[in-house]
């Protein structure tokens, strides 16, 4: 009884609409207290809430205070808002390194594909897709042309720095950097969230790897290496069709 009269959640139990003027325009926005971010009626500008952490963030309750559907649909909203903040940090670590950059980017958004039809959490998977190889330049520094094998090693406090200069959970972070450690080796782990990330890699990756006009052999190794059955529609939509 006690959690469902917790004050601090109750604008997500008990939504309401609140006026925020947009950075842009200066119109009117109505965003809702469940939710983080609306889009402006004028200029068309995503307006974002600016606020600190809710209790949702830190309270182990929170799930069970709001219920599933509520608390999914607000770690959904705030991972596609500190979305840009990742980009923006994978951008600034990379400089001018735009095919890693475009790279990352493609894995996000496939990521974000998948997660249309499949369960898994948004805040994990899209933060461990964008920062999937960011151990790559720290290997390549130490190790030169053996650098392929060491990127998993060197990504995870690379990217631990980064989730924590943005306000991730620790608990989020030690998931995150997990699948990003073994991101080239499935097996050693098997959560949906590493499935989706696997996946999302593959899709960029499986033109690197494999002659796709050979349709027989290409068909045989979508069967084989994706995790996921969208995973594997989709590759087989967009290199067999």
């Amino acid at each position: 009884m006690m959690i469902n009269k917790c004050p601090g959640s109750k604008g997500f139990r008990q939504p309401k609409p609140e006026i925020i003027k947009c950075p842009s325009c200066g119109e009117e926005v109505e965003i809702w207290t469940d939710e983080i971010r609306a889009i402006c009626p004028k200029c068309k500008r995503v307006v974002m809430r600016q606020e600190g952490p809710s209790c949702l963030d830190w309270c182990r309750y929170a799930k069970e205070c709001v219920g599933e559907k509520t608390y999914a649909r607000y770690m959904k909203n705030k991972a596609i808002t500190l979305k840009q903040k990742l980009i923006e940090e994978l951008e600034k670590y990379f400089g001018n390194d735009a095919k890693r950059i475009k790279h990352a980017k493609d894995v996000m958004h496939f990521a974000e594909e998948l997660l249309k039809e499949e369960s898994g959490d948004w805040h994990i998977v899209i933060p461990a897709a964008i920062l999937h190889d960011i151990g790559i330049k720290e290997a390549e520094r130490k190790y030169g042309s053996s650098a392929g094998h060491y990127q998993e090693k060197e990504g995870p406090p690379i990217a631990k720095k980064i989730l924590l200069k943005i306000g991730f959970k620790k608990e989020d972070i030690k998931e995150i950097c997990q699948i990003i450690a073994y991101h080239h080796s499935p097996g050693k782990i098997n959560t949906q969230n590493f499935k989706l990330l696997y996946d999302a890699d593959s899709l960029c990756n499986l033109k690197d790897k494999v002659d796709i006009k050979d349709k027989t052999k290409l068909k045989e190794i979508i069967e084989r290496i994706f995790l996921t059955n969208t995973g594997k529609n989709l590759a087989k939509k967009i290199y067999l069709s």
